[in-house]
């Protein structure tokens, strides 16, 4: 075998090796692209998209540390103060549909107290639903605040009844640039089996002209066969907020049927001024007078009136760090008759 034999061979077995190799060379996979996640402005500051898909998501809450001073502030203990501190958690998801913006909220909160079994919701839970809704255009259906929650600046009106302005309902809110409307029906359950599961319904009309706005608000509770009516107006005075509300009520009904949305009297006037010192600072007198405070036999009010008035305090300490200190002074028909209350909060919101 010659020299030129010998090279020509292993020049074939080399080929044939590296042959081999590049046909069984791996060939590492493409990494699949990662979908970082997006900014939505669609529907205001907060929301993201969930990734893979075209719903924007918001959350938000807040931590609150807050100290009540007043007669017996709660049932559990007969002391003049209280401290608790609560946990909210604020879930909004929207989307554009061809019938409107979808909606949907799950607001949960989460409650300490060292009174065993209270928490401010009134009951024996420390953690319980606040709101949980659905809303497609203007249609609305779920736990959330009725129209009667909203009152004026400041702690010390007496806007609505002494109970829960969240209900089961469903209903429809026509809103436009100075023109809002809605109806809805809630379900008002009686405690301790009195009637079992009720019936009320609401209506509401909003306008502005401006800075002005004014509310017309009436409601009707079919089992205590008793309704209540409410006129607010807002506006912009000096460097401040005046607010203004009327309230009528027919009456509370018998034993069994307290009216859902306003007991406290037959008629009702209530103001506030929002003065705002700084950018920081906003100092809210304001008090309620109310007529005919006492119920009868029949469910009619009359006998003594009563009022309270007081101031409310809110200074930012930080952005996303507020305080809050009301006192209010109540003269009331009944055995607590004349006392103090109020209270001091802190809330850190995110």
């Amino acid at each position: 075998m010659n020299i030129k034999s010998l090279l020509l061979g292993s020049a074939a077995a080399l080929a044939a090796v590296s042959g081999a190799q590049a046909a069984d060379a791996i060939v590492a996979a493409e990494p699949e692209p990662m979908e970082y996640v997006r900014v939505c402005d669609a529907f205001g500051t907060g929301y993201f998209y969930i990734p893979g898909t075209e719903t924007c998501l918001k959350i938000g809450g807040y931590v609150r540390f807050q100290a009540d001073i007043g007669q017996d502030v709660n049932s559990f203990n007969d002391t003049d103060w209280d401290t608790w501190s609560r946990v909210q958690l604020d879930f909004t998801a929207k989307s554009d549909t061809e019938l409107g913006t979808l909606t949907s909220v799950a607001s949960v909160r989460f409650e300490a107290n060292q009174d065993v079994g209270y928490t401010s919701n009134g009951s024996s839970n420390a953690a319980y639903i606040n709101e949980a809704y659905i809303q497609l255009g203007g249609f609305k259906v779920g736990r959330y605040y009725n129209p009667w929650d909203k009152g004026i600046n400041g702690e010390s009106d007496w806007n609505s009844g002494t109970q829960n302005t969240r209900m089961q309902s469903v209903g429809y809110f026509y809103t436009g640039s100075a023109f809002t409307a809605g109806v809805q029906v809630d379900e008002l359950s009686r405690l301790q089996g009195l009637g079992g599961q009720n019936v009320g319904l609401e209506a509401i009309v909003t306008t502005k002209f401006g800075g002005v706005a004014f509310d017309l608000l009436g409601a009707y509770d079919f089992s205590a066969e008793n309704g209540a009516v409410r006129a607010l107006i807002s506006a912009p005075v000096g460097p401040g907020t005046l607010q203004a509300l009327a309230i009528w009520s027919s009456g509370v009904g018998d034993a069994n049927f307290d009216n859902a949305y306003f007991n406290r009297g037959e008629w009702a006037l209530a103001a506030s001024y929002a003065f705002k010192v700084s950018d920081k600072l906003t100092i809210t007198p304001g008090g309620t007078y109310v007529w005919n405070s006492e119920v009868d036999a029949d469910g009619e009010f009359t006998g003594d009136d009563a009022w309270r008035a007081g101031v409310t305090v809110d200074y930012t300490i930080v952005p996303g760090f507020t305080a809050k200190v009301t006192a209010n002074y109540n003269d009331t028909s009944g055995a607590a008759e004349e006392f103090w209350d109020g209270f001091v909060r802190l809330d850190r919101t995110f």
